[in-house]
């Protein structure tokens, strides 16, 4: 006899899943705010450490709104979209506070402009491969992708005000960054490959 597996529900625009994706998109302008602050006034690193603060706790929305989601089986049409766009502007509005910022520099500039620009083209590819009907699953690499980028400017975000209790913080910042920068590039290829022979068969 066949295990019956419960059906997947439907859920509401205010359940907890996409309640926990409004909050990491809130948070966004929050961080933008915190690094106004440390530039208005060089003298405290409290601006810092909240902005540190403000980005784990968005880090730690993104695991538990998918993890919710799944172990209570509810889908959005809203959160599927939501939650990715939710991650890029997260990631991205983090990498350009923190080059203006001066924490990313030099030849590191191009580890985050490799980050930000697979981000857009992998979500140009799956809006065309979406109007093809096709899905692209996210694999473990592209799990650990996101891992390597949150940690990476984590550390980054922390910055001089971290280098003052744990020596090298920043220099660990671009070192994750880098790696980062590398497996971004090998998940990108991955999607990429799979949107050209869409293409191809199309």
């Amino acid at each position: 006899m066949k295990e019956q597996r419960t059906p997947t529900r439907q859920a509401g625009p205010w359940s907890i899943p996409n309640l926990l994706t409004y909050a990491r998109i809130l948070v966004v302008p929050l961080v933008v705010l915190c690094f106004d602050l440390t530039e208005r006034d060089n003298s405290t690193d409290t601006a810092r450490w909240w902005a540190l603060g403000l980005f784990v706790f968005a880090s730690v929305t993104d695991f538990f709104d998918g993890y919710l989601a799944r172990i209570w089986q509810q889908t959005s049409s809203l959160g599927k979209m939501l939650d990715p766009i939710a991650d890029k502007l997260l990631v991205a509005a983090c990498l350009l506070l923190l080059a203006a910022d001066g924490s990313i520099a030099g030849w590191s500039i191009w580890a985050a402009v490799v980050i930000l620009s697979r981000e857009i083209l992998v979500s140009g590819l799956r809006e065309y491969l979406a109007d093809l009907k096709v899905s692209v699953p996210v694999t473990q690499l592209a799990k650990w992708k996101t891992t390597l980028q949150m940690v990476s400017i984590a550390f980054l975000l922390a910055g001089p005000a971290g280098d003052k209790i744990l020596p090298f913080t920043t220099q660990a910042g671009l070192a994750l960054l880098w790696v980062a920068a590398a497996v971004t590039l090998i998940t990108g290829w991955d999607y990429f490959r799979a949107g050209v022979k869409h293409m191809i068969d199309d």
